[in-house]
Order: C-alpha cells, then sequence, then structure tokens
C-alpha cells in the first residue's frame, strides 16, 4: 500500500499540473463548448423574438406559456371555454362545485404520466381534490367564469445538469415546445433569454424591459421578430422589414375619472363626453366587453361629438359646479397627443359653455358661469397612479370572461374610479353567480345597456398594435 501511494504521489508531482489542466478543459469542453456546438449545428428552422417587459421562470409572458404546455380548458376565440386536458367538466352544487375529468394518456414531455395531483392550480378559498382521473374544485361561491381560469397552462418543476457540477431549475410541459434552456440577469431576478424547441423548429426569446429597448435590440441584429408594440415608428419605414398592424380588440383607450371628485358628477362627465371626437370606424369602442365576445350585445349608448349637448350638460342644474372645474389628465407617454386634443376641446367647451351661461335668462347668477370654465393640466407618468388621479387616460385589458367584477362594483378595492351603481352591482354579483350561457348573455346584454347610460369613463378607441419581422 505504501508503495503504490509512492507511485501515485509521484506521478502527481510530475504530471499533476498536465491531470489537473486535462480535467478542467474536459469540464469546458463538456459543458460550455460541446452544448454551444451541439446548438449550432442543429439545423431546425430559427426564429429570434424579442419579448418587452419583466419575465421570471414563473411569470413567462402568455405566448410562451401556451407553446409550452396547457390548461385543464383552452378559450375559442369568443372567450368561452373549450376542452384542453380535461375531456368534459360538469358544474354542481349550485355553481360551488367544478368536476374535470381528464384526458386519457397524458404525458409530460419526458415521458412522466400526467396525474391530477400533478396539475398544481392555486386559488384562493378552493378546496382541491384528486382522484384517479378527476381533479375536483370546491368553491366557496358559485363562479361562473371559473372554467376560463384554468386555461391557465400548467407545469411540472424538475432541474437538469447544469455547467457539469450544478443543477438548474427548468420547467416541463405537456406543449409541443419544451423548454431547452434559459438565462437570467446576474442575480437572477430576471430573464435574458429563452429557448423553445420543437420537432421542426427554435424559438429563442430575448427580453427587454421596454419598447424602446426592444426596438434597439431589432435595429442591433439581436432579434428578427417584434410584436405587441404600440408603435412602429422609425423602423416601420425599412424596406428589409415587414410591418403589421392590426387592430386589438382585447385592449382599449379610455379616460376613467376619479368619481371620489366633486367636479365629475354624472353630468359633468357627460359633458365632457359630448365634447370629444371619436373615431367612426371598427376601432371605436362603447362597451367594456370586447365585440369578440359571446356575451357582447350591440346595446350600448354612443356618445358622438355634440358640443350643444354638451353645453346642455354642463349648464344644467346638477352640472354647474360650485367651484371651477380644474383638474389633471394622468396619461402616458403613448398618449400625450390624445391628450393634449381632449385638453383643447374640453377648455373651448368651457369657454362656449361660459358665453351661453351668461345669455341664458334661466340662469340668475352670472357669477356661476365662470365656473364652467374648464382647465386641464396634463401629468406624463409611465406607471400613473391609480390611487391618486382626477381623471386618467390609458389602456386597459378587456377580461377574458365578460365578467367585470373586479372593475366595476362598488365594493371591490380594485374598483380605481369609486363607481358605485346599485343596478349595476345587482347585474355584476348575477352574472358570475349564473351558470347557464344564455342567461349569462342576457344579464350582460342588460350590463352594458345600463352602464353605458351611467359612464364612468369615456370609452375611446380600440389600440393599433404592430409586427415587425426582417424579410
Amino acid at each position: 500500500m505504501r508503495k503504490l501511494y509512492w507511485y501515485i504521489s509521484t506521478f502527481f508531482r510530475k504530471h499533476g499540473v498536465i491531470v489537473l489542466t486535462s480535467i478542467i478543459g474536459a469540464v469546458i469542453i463538456f459543458s460550455v463548448f460541446l452544448p454551444f456546438a451541439v446548438q449550432k449545428l442543429n439545423f431546425k428552422h430559427r426564429r429570434y423574438i424579442g419579448v418587452v417587459g419583466w419575465s421570471t421562470l414563473d411569470t413567462l409572458p402568455k405566448e410562451i406559456q401556451e407553446k409550452m404546455s396547457l390548461g385543464l380548458t383552452q378559450l375559442s376565440e369568443d372567450g368561452s371555454a373549450t376542452p384542453g386536458l380535461a375531456e368534459r367538466w360538469t358544474v354542481e352544487d349550485d355553481g360551488k362545485t367544478y368536476r374535470f375529468l381528464l384526458k386519457q394518456h397524458l404525458k409530460w414531455q419526458d415521458g412522466q404520466a400526467v396525474e391530477p395531483a400533478d396539475l398544481n392550480y392555486t386559488f384562493k378559498d378552493v378546496q382541491i381534490i384528486t382522484n384517479q382521473n378527476e381533479i375536483i374544485f370546491k368553491l366557496k361561491d358559485p363562479f361562473s367564469p371559473f372554467p376560463t381560469t384554468v386555461a391557465q397552462p400548467v407545469f411540472r418543476h424538475s432541474s437538469v445538469p447544469y455547467l457539469f457540477f450544478f443543477k438548474k431549475r427548468t420547467l416541463i410541459g405537456i406543449g409541443s415546445y419544451h423548454l431547452s434552456s434559459y438565462q437570467e440577469k446576474e442575480g437572477g431576478d430576471r430573464l435574458t433569454q429563452l429557448v423553445l424547441d420543437s420537432s421542426k423548429e427554435q424559438l429563442i426569446y430575448r427580453f427587454y424591459l421596454t419598447e424602446s429597448d426592444a426596438v434597439d435590440g431589432f435595429q442591433r441584429g439581436e432579434i428578427d421578430e417584434l410584436h405587441n408594440l404600440s408603435d412602429a415608428g422609425d423602423i416601420g419605414t425599412w424596406k428589409t422589414i415587414k410591418v403589421q398592424k392590426t387592430i386589438d380588440k382585447t385592449k382599449y383607450l379610455a379616460v376613467f375619472f376619479n368619481l371620489g371628485n366633486e367636479l365629475f358628477n354624472k353630468d359633468a362627465r357627460l359633458a365632457l363626453n359630448y365634447a370629444i371626437e371619436k373615431p367612426s370606424d371598427e376601432t371605436r369602442i362603447a362597451s367594456p366587453i370586447s365585440p369578440l365576445s359571446w356575451a357582447y350585445a350591440d346595446v350600448a349608448k354612443i356618445y358622438d361629438f355634440d358640443k350643444t349637448r354638451a353645453i346642455d350638460r354642463l349648464l344644467s342644474t346638477n352640472g354647474i359646479p360650485h367651484k371651477q372645474m380644474h383638474f389633471v389628465l394622468t396619461t402616458t407617454s403613448n398618449f400625450i397627443t390624445d391628450a393634449e386634443n381632449m385638453k383643447n376641446a374640453w377648455q373651448q367647451l368651457g369657454q362656449d359653455a361660459s358665453v351661453v351661461c351668461q345669455k341664458t335668462p334661466d340662469i340668475k347668477d352670472k357669477q356661476l358661469c365662470e365656473n364652467v370654465k374648464i382647465i386641464v393640466d396634463i401629468k406624463v407618468n409611465n406607471f400613473p397612479d391609480t390611487n391618486n388621479y382626477d381623471a386618467i387616460l390609458i389602456g386597459q385589458t378587456v377580461p377574458i370572461d365578460p365578467d367585470q367584477y373586479q372593475l366595476w362594483h362598488s365594493d371591490q378595492p380594485s374598483n380605481f374610479t369609486h363607481y358605485s351603481n346599485t343596478r349595476i352591482d345587482s347585474l355584476l354579483e348575477r352574472g358570475r353567480q349564473t351558470v347557464d350561457q344564455r342567461k349569462r348573455a342576457e344579464i350582460y346584454s342588460d350590463f352594458q345597456q345600463f352602464f353605458s347610460e351611467d359612464p364612468p369613463t369615456i370609452f375611446l378607441r380600440y389600440l393599433d398594435r404592430y409586427s415587425i419581422q426582417r424579410h
């Protein structure tokens, strides 16, 4: 044994540096260069796609999640739930229990069978029960939009070898694309790149915090595709670039009023509404429910530009304020031009209304005529504070389901306009407790009609979105 030790120690004294260098070299080759070479020899079609926003492995954009996996349900174009991983489902206990039967022979991307217990949905105040082929959700209260909430793709968390000696988190889904690799900013707080592979192509997503950063990345050649932009900018004029413009009927632009401000009574809101010119084409929006939705009904009252009606509303008994209308319109940099146009229209309305007021014999106290003059200040903030504002011009996303409870019910803290209407509250409550879709459609038809008669907002237009791609 001593002799063996002597031989080994002598060998390492003479050749230790070579052995150590060889080991380090092998680690580098097998953990870095070999995967890099394999990737370069991958003959699949590659697409380099830019993504805007702060993303982590647990907060991937919906478009990426849906390529990697499925939920119990899927959403059709009109927002209704259709079978996904679930073959079918039933509703029991007056809408408080949902029982989903899984399809047979489902497998994760690593070949492991999908079990109901693997589906890691987490909902507050929901009891989840699983058996051999079912997953059952017991809700505290009836909630008819529930099948749309389980359209969220599911993943199994695992780990893969990383840099030879280490392990790295990964996600395993059930979709046609699997997660090959990803890179994070130093510190691991957000993704910088993520690679998905399918049998036919490879998608390389590169992440940018802002649209401006993403466009710069496009110009540097880091990506070849950018989707869902608010503005194509100068890059849209390049001859080597294909630009596609679409109307996104899931996002709209509107002015939201803080109804906690005494200036914005119903007559004042309607006066400001009539004073604004709206589009006359398909971009015009009149309802918070998308026209793509199964629940959409063309029953909303339309407020076309009408200065006479605007002045009449401003001079009505309830419309004339006790003090001059001076408020701040908050918006983002994307909508500065819209905000300036509104400011000019509203201030001109105030001037015209003041002149009419002075000539109206029914208004005895002419000092009130000064109060109808309108002063608007514009505040630009790319992250507007919905807890502290007078009026705010921002984009809003239309919910997948026609349920509008969170945004407009008077009891909800997310109702940032402080809108309160007992009829609307009742319709919203019934809408989320009624399972039958036909009856729900009737409820939301009433909601759209009555909401438009007492609007806390000025609906303007659906937002344009741009996609740019190299030829």
